[in-house]
């Protein structure tokens, strides 16, 4: 999963989604996930539509954020869900068995569940305190610890998510994340083609894929 971004436009400084989209995919940025919460139903189809032909021409995976029906629409790779989403078979069932969907977990019973249920990787986190998302206080700072725990427990890949930087990305990956998910490390960089080179790298030196 390497380097993974989640699209947040709030958080970009007054840049455009499709201009971050663009830098972290200059920056080498694996999957790109188009979350945009408060976005109309129409203006994430435009902008899905749109990233899906920027990563598509770049190789780049790209999911969808809670909405199965936008990444059919746009034909993305998959989607990833949350607790309030559609449960995973029933988006295995509606995209088909060659879509990617992921789960988010925090604990490792939850990802012992989300695998059995079909999930193909796991967002794991938050593994420090973030702003970035309203977390419930009792889900905020899994620590490494749980990352770890969560990677020895399942057999498919672990993305961690939540405060993370090219600074202790390394760290993370060590503890056993096949990747970091991240939204303002690189949507609020004053260079997001660089924070992003920077991401990659530190997962490259954590061995992470």
């Amino acid at each position: 999963m390497g380097a993974y971004l989640v699209t947040q436009s709030n958080r970009s400084r007054g840049r455009s989604t499709r201009e971050i989209v663009d830098a972290a995919i200059d920056g080498g940025v694996d999957v790109v996930q188009l979350r945009e919460k408060h976005a109309t139903a129409r203006e994430r189809y435009a902008l899905a539509r749109d990233i899906r032909k920027r990563t598509w021409d770049a190789d780049v995976t790209f999911v969808v954020n809670d909405r199965v029906d936008t990444a059919v629409a746009v034909g993305a790779d998959g989607v990833h869900l949350g607790d309030d989403d559609l449960p995973v078979g029933v988006a295995r069932d509606i995209l088909g068995p060659d879509a990617l969907v992921g789960r988010s977990v925090s604990t490792v019973e939850g990802a012992r569940a989300a695998v059995d249920a079909g999930a193909d990787y796991l967002g794991v986190g938050a593994v420090f305190e973030t702003s970035s998302k309203e977390t419930a206080e009792e889900e905020t700072e899994i620590g490494l610890e749980t990352v770890e725990s969560v990677a020895n427990a399942v057999d498919v890949p672990v993305v961690a998510i939540g405060g993370i930087t090219p600074e202790n990305a390394e760290d993370v990956v060590a503890a056993g994340a096949d990747g970091v998910a991240v939204v303002s490390a690189i949507t609020a960089a004053d260079d997001p083609a660089a924070a992003t080179r920077e991401l990659a790298a530190a997962v490259e030196r954590g061995g992470g894929r």
